[in-house]
């Protein structure tokens, strides 16, 4: 395993130049530089300081994690089943409990709506991909056509409502948390 190069990932993941990481972790720039390009080793007691002040533990550094699944087909996608009459809902990547980001797409079919949803933490996105819908955040009202999208501080009462009389709506609906 390359020490240097997973170090170097982790500072910069966590947005500190070599210099940064050097003071805070009570190191010189040139030793970081060093490990950074495995032209030498730190003792344990030296990267424990560099991983703490990193935030990640002994144990998490050398896991040998599998990496996370990046593409998701259609046959990935999981059906919500709660959903109103007339709305079909797609999570479409499965597993999202451990993620900061939950995409969904949702299918409005003429004269239907979405639950209406309380308030809570976070921040939601839709792109309408297809036909046009209402927002409604609060008591106010939101038209949204084919090819715009809206965004909002989820701290609203909230709902999508497809007023067509005879065409469906798709958005691509996300939620950050």
């Amino acid at each position: 395993m390359e020490i240097g190069e997973k170090l170097k990932r982790l500072r910069l993941s966590r947005g500190f130049t070599q210099e940064e990481l050097a003071e805070r972790a009570d190191l010189t720039k040139g030793f970081i530089s060093l490990l950074e390009r495995d032209k030498t080793s730190p003792s344990i007691a030296t990267l424990e300081q560099l991983l703490d002040v990193l935030g990640v533990s002994l144990r998490q550094f050398f896991s040998e994690e599998a990496p996370s699944k990046v593409a998701f087909t259609r046959k990935d996608r999981v059906p919500l089943y709660d959903e109103p009459e007339g709305v079909k809902t797609q999570l479409l990547i499965p597993g999202v409990e451990d993620k900061k980001i939950d995409p969904r797409l949702v299918v409005l079919k003429p004269g239907s709506a979405t639950s209406p949803e309380d308030y809570h933490e976070g921040e939601e996105f839709g792109f309408v991909v297809e036909g046009n819908v209402e927002l409604w955040l609060d008591e106010t009202r939101y038209k949204v056509k084919s090819g715009e999208c809206f965004y909002y501080k989820a701290d609203h009462r909230h709902q999508v409502r497809n007023t067509s009389k005879s065409k469906k709506s798709i958005l691509l609906w996300i939620t950050i948390d």
